[in-house]
């Protein structure tokens, strides 16, 4: 895949405070790269740098071959962007902001205009104001701007805020059909991490200003360290009891129905074998996917402890 957007050990200090610490990644067209971390982690930081709005201490990003420090139009001619919320003249109509954001770049016809409403679905809607808009419509009307000029890279911070399930699906839609159909770059910035692993081909994850890990979501959330069974036992705390003193190494918590336990498919029989031995009730088992919320979980409750080490 080619890549588009490049971070190259980026560092932002502020007043004499690491904020963003040699953060490295790459971004390729085509595809949805999902930017994860805690509340002040230093995610809105690094697109604001992206997008040229914050300068860079050390380091370079490179956008379209372009460096953001010394080629800075050029580099930024190739994003499309909405950083937290998108700003509308709401006395004007929909069509009248689209017209007025029109001018400030070369070649947008009345007719890429028309093309760009009826991709987001304002069509209906575009000749009212804006102040009549609902929160997902003026979301709409912010993608629509941000598509005008037929970007490389399209960037969305928390693009689904304050939005109801439908307007958040249409979103997740609407992004996967940019990246699919325009081979469109498309970072996603969200703590919707449900939301993220619908919408993400790869994630990355920075915490503390560091970047932890960049995965694919299916490679990140089925990482090789054994699968998690559900068992519906009776009595659950003798059944925790004899799986802690049998499996040191692997983890098992107390569930609504019994126990939770991260255990290999091969290995599940012997336990089985040993419960029931042990006079124990064993009414089901059923395996229990991991979730992009639970990795990220792990992940950076890790990092935390390591840190604290």
């Amino acid at each position: 895949m080619e890549t588009i957007v490049e971070l190259r050990d980026v560092t932002k200090v502020i007043k004499g405070k690491t904020i963003i610490d040699q953060i490295s990644f790459q971004v390729n067209k085509g595809e949805v790269f999902g930017f994860l971390g805690p509340n002040g982690a230093g995610k809105t930081t690094t697109i604001r740098m992206i997008v040229g709005l914050m300068g860079i201490t050390s380091g370079d990003i490179i956008i379209g071959g372009s460096s953001i420090k010394s080629q800075f139009e050029n580099a930024v001619g190739h994003i499309g962007a909405i950083v937290e919320n998108p700003e509308m003249y709401k006395f004007l109509t929909g069509y009248q902001n689209l017209v007025h954001y029109a001018r400030m770049s070369k070649g947008i016809s009345k007719e890429k205009i028309a093309q760009t409403v009826e991709l987001v679905g304002l069509s209906d809607r575009i000749h009212d104001k804006v102040k009549t808009y609902s929160l997902g419509m003026r979301q709409r009307l912010g993608l629509a701007q941000c598509l005008l000029h037929d970007p490389a890279v399209l960037i969305l911070d928390e693009p689904t805020n304050g939005l109801d399930p439908a307007g958040i699906r249409e979103i997740r839609d609407y992004v996967r059909l940019l990246a699919r159909e325009k081979n469109m770059a498309v970072i996603v910035s969200s703590h919707l991490l449900s939301e993220m692993e619908m919408m993400c081909d790869r994630i990355g994850i920075i915490q503390d200003g560091r970047l932890v890990d960049v995965q694919l979501v299916r490679e990140f959330v089925h990482d090789g360290n054994g699968v998690s069974y559900e068992l519906e036992v009776i009595p659950a705390e003798k059944a925790l009891n004899l799986f802690a003193v049998n499996y040191p190494n692997h983890k098992a918590n107390h569930s609504r129905n019994g126990l939770t336990v991260e255990l290999s498919k091969e290995e599940m029989p012997s336990l089985v074998k040993l419960l029931a031995a042990e006079g124990i009730s064993i009414y089901g088992i059923k395996e229990v996917a991991k979730t992009l919320e639970d990795r990220f979980l792990e992940v950076t409750s890790e990092k935390e402890a390591v840190d604290r080490g």
